[in-house]
């Protein structure tokens, strides 16, 4: 069928030939099922059939086994006689292909590297990524605003931490502008951020950063390009590896223009493990996330989630996804049940059989299946036998991947580390010149300290000798008229009237 995914059909009690529309494949989806229900194999002929069409294709790889879409399936094997036989009962003629794959890695060990700037991350995201209070996120915000109104750039993770050292020391100043900016609080960001970068979070942060154009590439026989994201590694972080999908999604959702409804998307994004993107997230996330997906449409992008349950999937955004594929769902618990039921609830009746039963009994590789149909009006619900993957079913060796990223259209191009000046080095510039301006001003006011004390000595060392004179006159006279008052006191005695007749009797006599 000619502008369409061929998903699946069946035989006796099966659906007739089931398809996507490539039309409507930017109207969203979703891909449910407990593990070992077949969801991988769903999610990789989905890729292999926009890659066909000429669209490329973004998916993390989350086990590992994905990357064998680089290669054709096997012509051999036990594997092969099962996709033969399920091949003839669908009315399939199977033929093996692998599809052009870029591997990128935000680690840089399995692939290219992924990087983004702390910048473009932007507070929102980042503190979900530090899993920080609202307090917190209000202190980040500030340290965002302060750099955009100083012209620092944020690149990557010393930036920020320079910018937060500011803050903690001006954080008087900036609480009367500002509101409440404490030193703790800018000390506990600090403390998150050391724990992301020991976790080899700071990889993701810096440049040459990632160019989306790279991921909307096509080979050179037109087919979408598939980029697979390493994500074995980045699932022992679960947050960074939600945050940084949410983040490409809304790089996307800036970056592409406004195209309505095309003829087939312009790029189909498959968020594996999606639970975790909505796992105690935030309302203020939660609502960014339900409205990248419902204006994205319009951007040519599909999204399609990849999780167990439909209820990991909130509310608001479970309605917009069109296109879905169930799994089995498995009920052992009350809970379990009735997640059954309101994931049966979701669909368009089949008269023919209950779909909670229907969801409840498929086996492997089998599944509930909805497809949008003309005029975008949702696809009465069917059992189906999904078909078999033209590409290689597991991962290929590591030989083989490292051979395909040498080969890639971008390598070389993320490899080097840029580090050009930034909020790090303009604020350490700025520090080292208030530095030396202290300094220079210390030592000139040494020497002018220098310069008054010489004054003060050689004024002094005068003024000395002008007392040591005028003090000796002084002293004298101060003798002088202690003699002279003892004199008096003498001459009014008796011995001193002797005394004074003495010398008054021999003037007179030597007269």
């Amino acid at each position: 069928m000619e502008g369409a995914i061929f998903v699946g059909g069946g035989g006796e009690g099966y659906a007739s030939p089931q398809h996507l529309l490539l039309r409507y494949g930017n109207r969203h989806g979703l891909i449910a099922g407990a593990t070992g229900t077949g969801k991988t194999v769903t999610l990789q002929i989905l890729a292999e059939g926009f890659s066909a069409a000429g669209v490329p294709v973004v998916m993390a790889d989350v086990k590992g086994d994905l990357s064998g879409m680089a290669k054709p399936g096997s012509e051999t094997g036990k594997l092969h006689e099962a996709f033969m036989k399920r091949a003839a009962t669908i009315g399939l003629d199977l033929v093996y292909g692998g599809c052009p794959v870029t591997f990128w890695d935000l680690f840089g060990e399995q692939g290219h590297p992924v990087r983004t700037t702390v910048a473009e991350m932007g507070p929102l995201l980042l503190s979900r990524l530090l899993e920080l209070s609202e307090a917190q996120e209000g202190v980040l915000n500030v340290a965002f605003r302060i750099a955009d109104e100083e012209g620092l750039p944020l690149l990557d993770l010393k930036d920020l931490q320079a910018l937060l050292v500011w803050v903690g020391e001006n954080a008087g100043e900036l609480t009367l502008r500002y509101g409440n900016v404490s030193p703790a609080t800018v000390g506990t960001i600090q403390r998150r951020l050391l724990v992301l970068e020991n976790q080899g979070g700071a990889r993701f942060f810096g440049e040459p950063a990632l160019d989306l154009h790279d991921m909307l590439a096509q080979d050179a026989s037109g087919r979408g390009r598939v980029n697979i994201i390493a994500a074995e590694k980045l699932m022992a972080a679960p947050r960074l590896y939600a945050t940084f999908l949410l983040w490409l999604l809304s790089e996307l959702f800036e970056t592409l223009p406004e195209v309505g409804d095309p003829e087939k998307p312009k790029l189909v994004f498959f968020f594996d493990e999606a639970h975790l993107l909505f796992d105690d997230a935030p309302k203020a996330l939660v609502s960014k996330v339900e409205q990248v997906a419902r204006l994205i449409r319009s951007k040519g992008v599909g999204v399609f989630f990849i999780t167990q349950n439909p209820a990991d999937v909130p509310d608001d955004i479970l309605g917009q996804l069109g296109n879905r594929v169930q799994h089995a769902l498995r009920a052992f618990t009350p809970k379990d049940q009735q997640d059954l039921r309101r994931a049966a609830e979701t669909y368009r009746p089949n008269p023919r059989f209950r779909t909670e039963d229907a969801i409840r009994e498929v086996g492997t590789g089998e599944a509930v299946t909805s497809f949008l149909e003309e005029k975008g009006a949702p696809g009465m619900v069917e059992r189906t036998l999904i078909r078999p993957p033209s590409s290689q079913l597991g991962p290929i060796t590591p030989e083989e991947r490292q051979a395909i990223i040498a080969a890639s259209p971008v390598a070389g191009r993320y490899e080097r580390v840029i580090d050009r000046e930034s909020a790090f080095e303009m604020l350490r510039a700025r520090a080292e010149a208030a530095a030396r301006e202290a300094e220079a001003a210390a030592a000139d006011a040494a020497k002018e300290r220098e310069f008054r004390n010489a004054r003060r000595w050689d004024g002094g060392a005068e003024a000395a000798g002008r007392t040591g004179r005028g003090g000796g006159a002084r002293r004298e006279k101060t003798f002088t008229e202690a003699l002279a008052q003892t004199v008096v006191k003498e001459l009014t005695g008796t011995t001193g009237r002797r005394i004074v007749r003495g010398i008054l009797g021999g003037l007179f006599r030597s007269r």
